[in-house]
């Protein structure tokens, strides 16, 4: 998920031009609405003829255990009667062995059903964790479930351009634009939301959080379960939050795991300019570990020297691209996605390493390799991306006043700030209705307790996203990884962190009050065979 975060005091953002909503955005969608009678409608449907699970599709490369099956939705939840689209699903049924004691059995919990954010991530691999041993008895007690929210390949896939267009590279990455490079990528947005609307035709104003919430009603009464037990990360908190408004009494347990601030003042322009503004301190602490490890890497030993390091390198990319293919553009976003997870940290300093002293090839092997099918994925995730935030909720539509607000946030924040506005300026240029966010609040006893996890230094859903659904889910509970700044840590190296996750899961059992984990262990520095970028 690229929007969220904490909202600085340190000069205040230029948002006068952002106002309430739109004349062309939607009316709410309250109890009583047509959304809501025809999301009543498709679950009394979707419930009488459930999933019929079977072999997974051989494109999806899932294990023979998998069943996949598919679950129809309308389009349009004001009209259940017209247009349906089919959402994919997955499943690993449960166990029922206890890992610990193989002779026990472990009594069923229903199914468990996640959303892993974006927007436009799939939770078709989700399943699959039930392998890893700190899900082993999570997935001993329930069905691992996931899917492909509306709009992500193979659930009725949208497209916003040629997928051959897609990788635009190299490309420069100024960190102080010019008048004419701004002129062009705003054309380039432009373009892009044409493309958008184009392609999607009427059925692109559909493809939105509260549909998506709505979907995921559907899903769990096609999956046969009286209540949802639901977890959700990053962008899937945003989700889980607004089925909690809208389905409080559907819900039996929810996690929300690297939580998107869900004020409705912060979706999601003011939650992009917070985004930026974390990220350059996790590029700090990322710069401040390699120079700790200067006698591997030999970047320098102070975090100054890493980035004159990293510019060097930014520089000659912009003269002499790596492999034709990997520029100024390419390496932030490499960089980037160490700002979102630790275990990128060795790597992208051995590929830096390697550049400087001469080897390009560990930089083209983590940044500028590419193939139809990952271009096809990519192209996918970002049309739904920018197709459910555009439609969610009002964006500046001057761009005088994304110069403005960005162009104040880049003095203090360069290392995102830019990248980020050129991610979602289509919004900008969006032909479609805009949504009216939801007031996220539940009253005392209006909703089960809830647990909420968050490291204190993620950068993509920043702690105060967090802090915000603490106050706002009343009964909820804040598990915080401290001095920590991976994103989404359920499930992950942190022993204290499972043991709240699970004690939750099986038992419904949370702390008395917010309580925190200390910090994972900072990667190792090594030189290793690089994850796939």
């Amino acid at each position: 998920m690229r929007a969220a975060a904490l909202y600085s005091a340190a000069g205040s953002l230029l948002l006068t031009a952002l106002v309430a909503a739109p004349a062309q955005s939607a009316p709410p969608a309250g109890p009583g609405s047509a959304e809501a009678r025809g999301t009543a409608v498709a679950a009394r449907r979707a419930a009488a003829a459930g999933i019929e699970f079977g072999r997974c599709p051989r494109a999806e490369e899932l294990p023979g255990g998998m069943r996949c099956g598919t679950v129809s939705v309308p389009l349009d939840y004001a009209h259940p009667d017209g247009k349906r689209i089919e959402l994919s699903v997955s499943r690993m049924r449960a166990t029922h062995r206890d890992p610990d004691d193989g002779g026990r059995e472990v009594p069923g919990q229903g199914a468990l059903l996640f959303n892993p954010g974006g927007p436009g991530a799939s939770g078709l691999y989700f399943p699959l964790v039930g392998m890893v041993p700190e899900w082993k008895r999570i997935a001993a007690a329930y069905d691992l479930v996931g899917y492909a929210p509306r709009g992500v390949a193979p659930s009725a896939p949208l497209s916003c351009q040629d997928p051959g267009d897609f990788f635009k590279g190299p490309r420069p990455a100024p960190e102080q634009p010019s008048d004419a490079y701004k002129k062009e990528r705003a054309a380039e947005a432009g373009a892009y939301a044409r493309g958008c609307a184009e392609r999607g035709g009427a059925a692109l104003r559909h493809y939105h959080s509260l549909n998506n919430a709505r979907d995921l009603e559907v899903v769990r009464a096609a999956l046969g379960e009286r209540r949802l037990t639901f977890m959700g990360a990053s962008y899937g908190t945003y989700l889980g939050a607004l089925y909690a408004e809208l389905f409080p009494s559907r819900v039996r347990r929810m996690v929300f795991d690297a939580v998107v601030n869900p004020d409705p003042e912060q979706v999601w322009y003011r939650n992009n300019l917070d985004q930026s503004e974390a990220f350059e301190d996790r590029w700090d602490d990322f710069k401040e570990w390699v120079a700790e490890h200067d006698d591997v890497y030999g970047l320098g030993d102070t975090a100054r020297q890493v980035q004159g390091g990293y510019e060097e390198a930014s520089a000659r990319l912009a003269a002499r691209p790596a492999g034709g293919t990997v520029g100024p553009a390419q390496l932030q976003g490499a960089f980037l996605k160490a700002g979102y997870y630790d275990d990128y940290w060795p790597h992208r300093a051995e590929a830096l390493s390697a550049y400087l002293k001469g080897d390009p090839q560990p930089l083209i092997d983590q940044v500028g390799t590419r193939t139809a099918e990952d271009a096809t994925g990519a192209e996918n995730a970002n049309a739904v991306y920018t197709a459910v935030e555009c439609n969610d909720a009002p964006w500046p539509t001057d761009f005088e006043v994304w110069d403005r607000d960005n162009t104040r946030l880049a003095r203090r924040a360069p290392f995102e700030t830019w990248d980020n506005v050129w991610t979602n300026l289509p919004c900008a240029y969006w032909r479609a209705p805009r949504q009216r966010p939801l007031d996220v609040r539940t009253a005392s006893g209006e909703l089960p307790p809830t647990l909420i996890l968050a490291a204190e230094r993620d950068a993509a859903t920043p702690y105060e996203g967090a802090l915000e659904l603490r106050r706002r889910l009343a009964g909820s509970v804040l598990v915080t990884e401290r001095d920590a700044g991976t994103h989404g840590i359920a499930g992950g190296p942190n022993a204290c962190i499972n043991g709240h996750l699970e004690a939750y899961l099986l038992d419904g059992r949370l702390p008395a009050r917010d309580t925190s984990c200390a910090p994972r262990p900072e990667p190792e520095p090594r030189r290793a065979a690089a994850p796939k970028a």
